[in-house]
């Protein structure tokens, strides 16, 4: 956890994010320190995806500032976030279905040069993700859902990110299948990459992070703990699926 001396890796100050004629996100304040695993949720249209996007430099700022590392990311564009260290695994994973696994992982290093490093990186993949490695060779579009999701993140991993942004890696697969994606995202976040996630599964989401954020119509109404939002009934009626809770 975080020290309050520590200057936070990541920090939107009063964000605001507008696409085709419509204010999606309305003036939020989000803070990320170092080896944290925070968590962003929401229902559907809250804004968080496109909160995601924006950290990414795929969608531009309406107002407010990002700043990561301690630099305004406003005018930076996307391929330099990336050198930076933000990484994204957008929602619906993103990989190039025509190349194979290996072609995928290391396209997730096109911007390095130092080919030792990336044949590490690619053995600590290959270690955290023994499912990835024994299809090498085959072709990204037959693998199953959560594979696909393994993929994408081993493909994040290989551009070396400080910050890695999850877009609802959970989503539409069997519930073995997230339980071994989270078991990853601890992983990740144990070796000490910073995580933003945002996950349709509330429960799950809370239960893995240090921190959260709930949004809701382009703004944050709580924040606390992951522990602390589990048991508090607004969030567990609204996310939780639970109508009443008794004391």
């Amino acid at each position: 956890m975080h020290t309050s001396a520590a200057s936070p890796l990541l920090q939107l100050d009063g964000v605001q994010i507008a696409y085709g004629g419509i204010h999606a996100v309305k003036g939020i304040d989000i803070e990320l320190y170092r080896g944290e695993l925070v968590s962003l949720i929401g229902a559907n249209g809250a804004g968080k995806t496109t909160t995601l996007n924006t950290i990414a430099g795929i969608l531009p700022l309406a107002g407010g500032e990002i700043v990561y590392q301690g630099e305004k990311l406003r005018y930076l564009p996307a391929h330099k976030r990336l050198r930076r260290g933000i990484a994204l695994v957008p929602e619906g994973r993103g990989i190039f279905t025509r190349l194979t696994v290996e072609e995928n992982l290391r396209m997730g290093a096109y911007s390095r040069r130092d080919a030792a490093g990336i044949e590490a990186d690619l053995e600590r993949v290959y270690a955290m993700l023994p499912r990835v490695k024994e299809r090498l060779a085959q072709v990204a579009g037959t693998l199953s859902g959560g594979e696909q999701q393994m993929l994408a993140i081993g493909r994040a991993l290989l551009s070396r990110p400080k910050l890695l942004l999850l877009d609802e890696p959970s989503m539409g697969l069997a519930p073995l299948v997230v339980e071994k994606i989270f078991e990853v995202v601890q992983s990740v976040a144990k070796e000490g990459v910073t995580i933003l996630l945002v996950e349709q599964n509330a429960n799950l989401a809370l239960e893995f992070s240090q921190r959260a954020y709930v949004m809701e119509s382009g703004r944050i109404t709580l924040s606390g703990t992951g522990a602390e939002l589990l048991t508090d009934p607004k969030v567990r009626a609204a996310y939780l699926g639970e109508i009443d809770v008794v004391a």
